[in-house]
């Protein structure tokens, strides 16, 4: 028996006729922006600042610039291999990033194309407990630096804030599917908007504070080559990390409804949602830099923890919580259906995978219930919480996340669905520039990740 309202299938080649009704289809342009703005403008914004400051004022504007442009190509590729091309398959929507790479490339590619999505979705949501916890803990030391002077140490540490964050993520988790999360992605989306303006005027009041902007051509200087090395390769990362919208593109592109054609809606809400983030990480990075130089935070806010108006900070800095409640949540609810659709396949008969309840309570409307989803949703949360109190370096987590995933889901899949699908003959131009741009994409990709895991390493000795 088949959840009702479920609104992914990860096994191949599913029935066309459920996958056409089975949901209502009801998402426009404005909120695939909304989801994806979620899901890009989140811990990501608060280390451009950092990034800037390890490339200078040159390096570090045009990386973001570079990222952006791959970013857009590939949401590009990648909104062309919803639907399929094959007239024996009928109007076939692929409903997760990897019903696609199976649909395009076959069973086997999809299944190694697994490990990375997974890892990604896992990954993000670490990032995010960590992040949060460090907002949750800068409020507090807000609150008790005005309160009893800037010295005095006070309250739990970010281990204690990590556990309330998954706390909360466990009952959110309970929401069935990613269809019934639109709410919670506007909701967070406004959020972002507010702590980047946020952020953004800090800065801009820090410089005119100043009286200038700080920062150099080179970034900020290093006792040797080596150690500048390192720290660029995080920043790349950092940066990677803060574009991470393909892997969640296709679960978006599934809301919307048609016509028009999913792809052009996609599209243009790629487009819109690039350029607007684009322009926040900007703002956010350039002015971040530019009001603290050779001391630029990893966490752009946290600098700002003895600002005399503290209790703006202090909004920015639930605003980011709030935000990630939700980003928890876009970047965990397909990776909740890739596993849970896995186990009803494999155990069609089993009530403990497949019935669902409905749980009435005072005062509330009814909940479906499934003791799958309660039990592996909960496990779930758990363990990103407790990895995230064992490993708490957020500029470096960030590295590394983007160093095993950036290229193969957002440049090496992407390319390789799209040369599948168009017939690309080798060697002919297009196949050649697409070629070179997976081919630089992994390069990066692999500097990022030795870097980003070297920062860890040096980060856990210390």
């Amino acid at each position: 028996m088949r959840e009702e309202g479920s609104g992914y299938d990860s096994t191949p080649f599913l029935d066309t006729q459920y996958a056409e009704c089975h949901v209502e289809r009801t998402g426009t342009v404005w909120t695939a922006v909304a989801h994806i703005v979620t899901g890009v403008i989140g811990s990501g914004v608060l280390s451009l600042a950092w990034s800037i400051a390890q490339l200078g004022w040159i390096g570090g504007p045009l990386t973001i610039v570079f990222f952006a442009a791959i970013t857009l190509l590939s949401s590009f590729l990648l909104s062309n291999t919803y639907r399929s091309p094959d007239p024996e398959l009928g109007p076939h929507r692929s409903s997760s990033y990897l019903d696609a790479v199976n649909l395009h490339k076959g069973e086997g590619n999809s299944r190694f194309c697994a490990v990375f999505v997974n890892v990604s979705l896992y990954g993000f949501g670490i990032a995010y407990v960590i992040t949060a916890a460090i907002s949750m803990r800068a409020i507090q030391k807000s609150n008790c630096s005005q309160d009893n002077g800037n010295e005095v140490t006070c309250g739990f540490g970010d281990g204690y804030f990590m556990l309330i964050f998954g706390a909360m993520q466990v009952l959110l988790s309970q929401i069935p599917n990613f269809h019934n999360i639109q709410w919670l992605s506007i909701l967070a989306a406004i959020m972002s908007f507010a702590y980047a303006f946020i952020g953004m005027g800090l800065s801009v009041g820090q410089v005119t504070e100043n009286g200038h902007a700080e920062g150099s051509i080179e970034g900020i200087p290093t006792s040797s080559g080596i150690e500048k090395l390192w720290l660029v390769a995080q920043a790349l990362g950092d940066i990677a990390f803060s574009y991470p919208f393909s892997v969640i593109l296709i679960e978006i592109q599934d809301t919307l409804k048609s016509p028009p054609p999913e792809n052009v809606t996609m599209k243009r809400a790629s487009t819109i949602s690039v350029i607007v983030t684009t322009f926040f990480y900007l703002c956010c990075g350039c002015f971040g830099y530019a009001a603290f130089g050779n001391d630029t935070p990893g966490n752009l806010l946290t600098g700002f923890a003895l600002y005399k108006k503290h209790w703006l900070v202090d909004f920015a800095n639930a605003c980011i919580v709030i935000h990630l409640v939700g980003a928890y949540q876009v970047y965990s609810q397909p990776l909740f259906a890739n596993v849970e659709n896995w186990l009803r396949f494999k155990f069609p008969d089993s009530e403990f995978v497949n019935r669902t309840y409905s749980l009435k309570l005072p005062l509330l409307p009814a909940f479906p219930l499934n003791f799958l989803r309660l039990t592996f949703r909960t496990a779930y949360v758990a363990s990103t919480t407790g990895i995230a109190m064992i490993f708490p370096y957020f500029n470096q987590i960030l590295g590394v996340l983007a160093g095993i995933i950036y290229y193969p889901l957002s440049i090496y899949f992407p390319v390789e669905m799209y040369l599948s699908l168009g017939n690309i003959e080798a060697w002919t131009a297009k196949w050649v520039m697409l070629r070179t741009f997976s081919i630089v994409g992994f390069l990066v990709g692999l500097f990022t990740l030795v870097g980003s895991i070297e920062g860890i390493v040096s980060a856990k000795l210390s």
